[in-house]
């Protein structure tokens, strides 16, 4: 069987849904997938960006990363979605995306694609698990099969036992080390039931 073909969509404004990114991206190469690390075009206006600090310098550290495009859904056998918790639901920038791929759904392209989701906020009831689960039901649209955390390893509950995907909480001292185990858990994982799916279907 070929290698799973994982595309990783994310937004970050300063770091940490990157970071969550590139942890799924280094558990997922370990299980042997080829991996797409994209990024969902900024839509915030520039005059906002350069009034913070860190908006500005993460835009200018991940410039080199490919702003995600359908071809990119369409390419993979799984997907993984990581995005920041906006008063509870995704960040504008990841729905805009998302809404972008009517055409691709509407050709079947996005059925029984493998897929999962990440999230952080800056408070431990800030939303992250709303905003899974936001991403998950326009993933139902997509016909897609979803693949929760559920209690499946120890490190879900190391960091912090999200259910739905790994999520993280960013206070003053940033993120906390144990979320990275989870997340590269979730890459593996998320590969590991995608190789399941595609063996089933040849």
């Amino acid at each position: 069987m070929d290698k799973i073909k994982l595309t990783i969509v994310y937004y970050s404004m300063t770091g940490t849904n990157y970071q969550l990114a590139k942890w799924a991206e280094e558990g997922a190469l370990e299980a042997g997938a080829e991996v797409r690390l994209v990024k969902a075009q900024e839509l915030a206006p520039e005059s906002v960006i350069n009034n913070n600090p860190k908006w500005k310098a993460h835009i200018e550290e991940t410039k080199d990363i490919p702003v995600a495009t359908s071809d990119d859904l369409v390419w993979a056998d799984a997907i993984i979605v990581s995005s920041p918790s906006r008063f509870g639901n995704i960040a504008s920038q990841i729905k805009q995306f998302m809404d972008m791929q009517g055409g691709i759904w509407a050709q079947g392209k996005l059925t029984n694609k493998v897929v999962s989701a990440m999230s952080s906020a800056q408070n431990p009831h800030g939303g992250q698990e709303a905003t899974i689960k936001s991403i998950y039901t326009s993933m139902m649209h997509w016909g897609a099969i979803i693949v929760p955390l559920g209690g499946s390893d120890e490190s879900v509950f190391r960091a912090g036992g999200n259910p739905y995907g790994t999520s993280v909480t960013v206070g003053e001292n940033g993120m906390i080390e144990d979320v990275k185990d989870s997340a590269k858990y979730q890459g593996r994982r998320t590969v590991e039931v995608a190789k399941w799916i595609k063996k089933g279907m040849e």
